[in-house]
């Protein structure tokens, strides 16, 4: 009988300290936490920007306004229809667009700037034009919200999207 009683005392004595040893093994930290906390936020809008223009430099080559104008945002829409088509339009019948590419994006503020270089051939000379699109988050939605001539020169090591260092 004295013997059951150390048994049982012995054990009793394991099992209070159990719990302890886990806890310095770190095994009960993780008891009541939540097994992910709160995953970091990927930075969505380098790919967004990137879809936005691509998406844009494929309607200027197939010439398409309409889709073209779905890529801008709203404030640029009202403009984009009575220039795209006219004579310095993106869309100008006297000119086509034989390679559209993205060579650059990269954060500037909450905005993405997209460098592009487009070969535009009219009259049988083929020209190369870098273009700067800056996409913007308006409306929850990524769009284009301004193009300008000239471009981000791409970083030296070959990879077209630096990490952001803002």
């Amino acid at each position: 009988m004295v013997l059951v009683r150390r048994r049982v005392a012995g054990l009793a004595v394991v099992l209070a300290m159990l719990p302890l040893g886990l806890t310095g093994c770190g095994l009960l930290d993780s008891i009541g936490q939540e097994a992910d906390p709160k995953p970091t936020p990927v930075d969505e809008g380098p790919e967004r920007a990137r879809v936005r223009v691509q998406a844009y430099l494929d309607a200027m080559k197939a010439k398409s306004v309409a889709d073209g104008r779905e890529q801008l945002c709203a404030p640029l829409q009202e403009s984009f229809d009575l220039s795209a088509t006219g004579p310095n339009g993106d869309f100008a019948k006297h000119f086509s667009v034989s390679t559209a590419k993205i060579t650059d994006v990269r954060a500037k503020g909450a905005d993405q700037e997209v460098s592009t270089v487009i070969t535009v051939k009219a009259g049988g000379r083929s020209s190369p034009i870098k273009l700067l699109f800056t996409v913007a988050r308006a409306d929850g939605q990524w769009c284009i919200a301004k193009e300008a001539i000239g471009g981000n020169t791409p970083p030296a090591s070959g990879s077209p999207t630096p990490p952001a260092d803002s």
